[in-house]
């Protein structure tokens, strides 16, 4: 008979299963940023939702400039160094303006977050969050919307701290590492493709919950797949059913 056991580590990623903040959050943000420095240049929703394919602010930014070198910025800079000087600048001043956003508390939690996380704490499950935004924005996410108690106990990696990002799978195997626990006994729960495919490629279980832009992406790979956590009284999962290795978990879909 096959071992129960509870996961070692619950890892979530950030934009989309905290916080669905990328339509009406990080996309604002930055066509805040490009008017402050002078670009004429505009994401608009279905633009942004092609762009997400690409992990990371600075290197969205970078594909999308580098698809438009006859426009400003990159038609004057013509160094990569000076490109990538430029870009971290700009991904700066994004990032302001979208902390000033989580700040406003103007972005509320998806359904079910702040009860998993609670779960996972009262059972003594470490939690953490792996996102290829920016460590700033992201831990003022778990601060401001979560509070001092769970940003206290709730690790951070994200931005910059692997030199890939998803759907390479270095940041959750270096979330294990630190955490000291094993991949295989870690669940991810995650909200895209490229989310999806790095936790399974760091050899993690992964749930997904899909976000606005991501709801018809292919999950085949998932462990199971819902529209959210769910608040209680309605909900989709709980702690006790994410067991690794457990019994299979039913593929559910919010989609048609």
């Amino acid at each position: 008979m096959q071992t129960v056991v509870q996961p070692e580590a619950l890892l979530f990623d950030c934009d989309g299963v905290l916080v669905d903040t990328e339509a009406d959050g990080h996309r604002v943000a930055f066509n805040q940023a490009f008017k402050e420095k002078g670009l004429d240049h505009v994401w608009d929703l279905k633009l942004y939702g092609k762009l997400l394919e690409i992990g990371g602010g600075k290197e969205r930014m970078t594909a999308y400039f580098s698809e438009h070198k006859d426009r400003e910025p990159f038609c004057s800079l013509r160094a990569l160094e000076d490109r990538k000087a430029f870009v971290a600048e700009l991904h700066r001043l994004k990032t302001d303006i979208f902390m000033r956003m989580v700040e406003s508390g103007a972005m509320p939690l998806r359904p079910g977050v702040r009860r998993l996380v609670g779960e996972a704490m009262a059972e003594g499950v470490p939690v953490a969050v792996c996102s290829t935004s920016n460590e700033r924005a992201v831990s003022a996410i778990v601060r401001v919307l979560l509070g001092p108690e769970v940003a206290a106990a709730m690790r951070v990696f994200a931005g910059d701290c692997v030199p890939r990002k998803k759907p390479d799978p270095a940041i959750y195997l270096l979330a294990a590492s630190e955490l000291s626990v094993d991949p295989a006994r870690c669940i991810v729960i995650e909200d895209s493709r490229i989310g999806m495919l790095a936790a399974r490629a760091a050899g993690m279980r992964c749930i997904v919950t899909t976000s606005s832009y991501t709801a018809g992406e292919d999950f085949a790979a998932a462990d199971a797949v819902f529209d959210c956590i769910g608040d209680e009284g309605d909900e989709r999962f709980s702690l006790a059913d994410l067991t690794t290795p457990g019994v299979d978990m039913a593929y559910a879909s919010s989609q048609p």
